[in-house]
């Protein structure tokens, strides 16, 4: 799934009121940051992480990246050392999930 720009922007939005809860440090991706990972966005669809200095094998963009790979989400966005990343839980009930704005469709001419 693709977000569009819109979604985008409305998830940045959200982003903002949320706290760092992934912290990228000099063990790098493994299992256990996988698997937290994947929990976290069961749980809350979007997350907020960081690639901490001591951390020599990747910048923000490209841990976001392979996280988003490794958990099927979508990078939201990158910013310095931080970044957010979003996936629509399957657990929680839908009322209770973000609902995304959709995209007008343009009638055709």
């Amino acid at each position: 799934m693709d977000l569009t720009s819109k979604q985008r922007a409305q998830l940045r939005g959200l982003a903002n009121g949320i706290d760092t809860i992934l912290q990228i440090g000099k063990e790098g991706i493994g299992e256990n940051l996988i698997r937290q990972a994947d929990d976290a966005l069961e749980a809350r669809e979007l997350i907020k992480g960081r690639v901490l200095e001591n951390n020599l094998e990747y910048d923000a963009r490209t841990a976001a990246q392979e996280l988003a790979k490794a958990t099927r989400s979508e990078v939201v966005q990158v910013i310095g050392t931080k970044f957010v990343l979003y996936r629509e839980s399957h657990s929680k009930p839908r009322d209770k999930r973000i609902q995304l704005v959709k995209e007008k469709r343009k009638r055709p001419e």
